[in-house]
């Protein structure tokens, strides 16, 4: 008999009711009597179980009485629709077999588990429904950005992963080595001619750099991949090895790239909204209320636009008692992000970004002391995206790059993008979780990562 899923099921109820239908999934819940009972099924196809009866008939009752949670079983039986119960349809068992039994220690028993205990447990979350929800939507996102790009006639395009360019210029790379390090303690120095690219290498903090290349040639490019920092941080927004979107757009300046941003945006929420509401209308009522409301809201919101001066100014004017004081020429804190987006009721732009604080690829405005930088701000999330108009004249980008100290013999390529072709283009990134932690409501980066790396911690 053909295999179904509990999606097709839900899916498409009319055509399989009162039929004979097999599955086969895991026991989320199993309650029983003298008599008959009742199997909550799951198989990951979909967020919902359904619910299997089970009685006498059946030749080994005895042995389904006995089912733990986590036990798999492929189960026949006819499915029935049941519009007085809480559940739609139930699939009553003409026959279960039981392929693996789990055990009675199974770590995720049924009662609540906080998500620092999940976390222990990475490998099995998956399977409770806070976590089978993220995940899905994790997915579902992915699908919705490369069906954006896509769409519009990007190239998708795979950044290396090991460079000996630091694109940040942060000094926050993870180095890719294969020599002996107990022989290079021992020995006080490092001979990188005897390592195995014959020099100093890391794994990517950004495909950006090498994303440009591309850009000029077939017009507009993005990447979406992991990208990797040692950046010794804890907060609930940092890990260690993350995902980034970052397309690079030539023939675009600043204006043109919020635009972009803005439309693709709009286009992810829209579209996982729709995939995935069984999922949604769950972190809503559990997790963060009003959840699809700010999303919703979202989608017909105005995207205001503002200098990074200009918002200083609204910051010191605000009667307001700052834990970081807001300064003209400074970074701006959560408790600043948070306060703009509430006083412009939705989503913020905010350009024109002092010079000092921000990349050396940016490009330079006519007053000397910002850079045609932009940051997305979103209620409840904060900084969404970063992006900038990329400076295209060679001797600005040179003598920027001598002004911060930095080596140009090799980023002799990247220089010279600006003489072979040079033309204004645009760029932005967007870290995939930080898009996961606005669209679940779910507030650690651990929690919508599937196996974490944050400082101290690479398990699984």
């Amino acid at each position: 008999m053909e295999k179904f899923t509990i999606k097709d099921l839900y899916k498409d109820t009319e055509t399989f009711a009162d039929k004979e239908i097999s599955l086969a999934g895991w026991v989320r819940t199993n309650r029983n009597s003298k008599t008959f009972g009742f199997i909550e099924l799951n198989d990951g196809s979909f967020f919902k179980n359904v619910q299997v009866v089970y009685d006498t008939t059946l030749s080994n009752f005895n042995d389904l009485v006995k089912l733990t949670i986590s036990s798999s079983i492929h189960v026949t039986g006819v499915l029935v629709k049941t519009p007085e119960a809480k559940q739609p349809f139930e699939v009553r068992a003409t026959n279960v077999t039981i392929e693996c039994l789990s055990p009675n220690d199974y770590p995720l028993q049924k009662k609540g588990h906080t998500v620092e205990f999940l976390r222990e447990q990475a490998y099995l979350r998956p399977r409770t429904n806070l976590f089978s929800a993220v995940f899905r939507i994790r997915s579902a996102a992915a699908i919705a950005i490369h069906n954006y790009f896509q769409s519009k006639g990007y190239v998708y395009f795979h950044a290396p992963l090991i460079t000996a360019n630091d694109g940040e210029g942060a000094g926050e790379m993870f180095q890719v080595t294969t020599l002996d390090l107990d022989k290079v303690a021992s020995s006080g120095k490092v001979d990188y001619d005897k390592d195995f690219f014959g020099k100093h290498v890391g794994l990517t903090v950004t495909g950006q750099l090498e994303g440009e290349a591309f850009a000029m040639a077939y017009g507009k490019i993005y990447t979406f991949g992991p990208s990797f920092r040692a950046e010794n941080s804890n907060t609930k927004t940092h890990a260690s090895e993350f995902w980034m979107i970052e397309p690079e757009i030539a023939f675009c300046d600043l204006d043109e790239l919020m635009d972009i941003e803005e439309d693709m945006l709009k286009y992810i929420v829209k579209d996982v909204l729709e995939r995935c509401p069984e999922e949604m209308e769950f972190l809503n009522k559990f997790i963060a209320p009003n959840l699809i409301e700010k999303l919703q809201k979202l989608l017909t919101s105005k995207f205001t636009r503002i200098t990074h001066e200009d918002v200083i100014t609204i910051l010191k004017d605000a009667k307001v008692d700052w834990e970081f004081k807001p300064e003209y020429g400074e970074d701006i804190a959560k408790e600043h992000e948070k306060y703009i987006t509430e006083y412009f009721n939705g989503p913020v732009f905010i350009t024109n970004w002092p010079k000092d604080i921000k990349a050396f690829y940016m490009k330079q405005n006519a007053d000397g002391k910002t850079v045609a930088a932009v940051d997305l701000e979103v209620p409840g999330a904060g900084e969404l995206m970063g992006g900038s108009q990329r400076e295209e004249n060679y001797d600005k980008l040179l003598n920027r790059m001598h002004e911060l100290g930095m080596k140009t013999s090799e980023l002799d390529w990247y220089l010279n993008l600006r003489k072979y072709g040079s033309c204004v283009h645009s760029g932005f990134g967007m870290g995939f979780e930080r898009l996961l932690i606005y669209l679940t409501g779910v507030e650690n980066i651990r929690d919508v990562i599937p196996f974490p790396r944050t400082p101290g911690n690479c398990e699984f």
